[in-house]
């Protein structure tokens, strides 16, 4: 079973979401695709680091065979080449790893090399496999951190993996949640929580993707979210509620679920609500 947990931005409680599941759950695998600002990593406190590098090709150039066509540069969507002074020039912080300049090059002067763009690391949190991706600073994309994550997290056969996703819905969260058998969207209870929501509701959407939404940060007042929820049809698997204690554990970097038997109980529901939707969802499609 495979749980992505995401949200249209940053804040809305996505890891709070996605720690507590992988601590109630017992035997678990937590995997944080938020390459660019892990945090997962100081709530479960993980044993028994292990990190290996990330790398990815990227195009270098023999002058000598570079006769000028300029067939590599119109090739490249992102200007990551360009001809200068009769000599090319490789951008290697803007090159998407696609090697579709060296297919392109008439001459054989391109080949490729390997560039290091970040790092995962593996541990152990009491029951809990922890998989952290880092990705270094002003890289272009953390796709190939997210897939090398993704792969490590599946060699643990029969464990529920909990995927926290990064923020927004470009294309490092779709590669994030593409295989996953269920998605849960956290909101906020305001009109810009709605439009984050609504981000993240339209690519689970186009992604063909199961889905239900956890309200967090609840109070008495109106929930334009949970208004949003009611008028698009859209399943309310839990609510969080917006209270002193819990922002302190959290804020703490604490396991709330670990803290208090009443967000232990709050969790837990939640957990059983999302394994009833994807044992439907499962159903659904056979």
């Amino acid at each position: 079973m495979r749980i992505a947990v995401l949200s249209g931005k940053g804040g809305t409680g996505k890891t709070l979401v996605t720690v507590n599941l992988a601590a109630v759950s017992k035997e678990s695998v937590y995997i944080d695709c938020d390459v660019e600002e892990p945090n997962g990593h100081l709530f479960f406190k993980p044993e028994g680091v292990h990190e290996e590098e990330v790398s990815v090709k990227i195009p270098e150039v023999d002058d000598e065979l570079c006769n000028g066509c300029r067939k590599c540069v119109d090739f490249c969507n992102f200007n990551a080449l360009a001809r200068i002074q009769n000599k090319l020039i490789i951008f290697d912080d803007v090159c998407h790893s696609c090697g579709g300049c060296v297919l392109v090059c008439p001459e054989k002067a391109l080949a490729e090399k390997e560039k290091v763009i970040g790092r995962i690391q593996k541990g152990v949190s009491d029951q809990v496999s922890i998989y952290t991706g880092i990705l270094n600073p002003g890289e272009a994309s953390g796709v190939p951190i997210v897939k090398k994550l993704l792969a490590e997290g599946d060699s643990e056969i029969a464990k529920p993996i909990f995927i926290d996703c990064p923020p927004g819905s470009a294309c490092i969260t779709m590669e994030s949640i593409k295989d996953a058998d269920y998605c849960i969207l956290v909101a906020e209870p305001t009109l810009f929580g709605v439009h984050n929501l609504n981000m993240v509701y339209e690519l689970v959407r186009l992604l063909e993707r199961p889905f239900g939404v956890v309200l967090n940060k609840c109070l008495e007042e109106e929930n334009p979210a949970e208004k949003f929820c009611l008028e698009k049809d859209i399943k309310i698997l839990g609510r969080i509620p917006f209270e002193n204690e819990l922002g302190i554990l959290n804020s703490d970097a604490e396991i709330v679920a670990n803290k208090s038997n009443r967000y232990r109980k709050i969790f837990s529901s939640l957990l059983d609500a999302v394994i009833k939707e994807v044992s439907h969802a499962a159903t659904s499609d056979s």
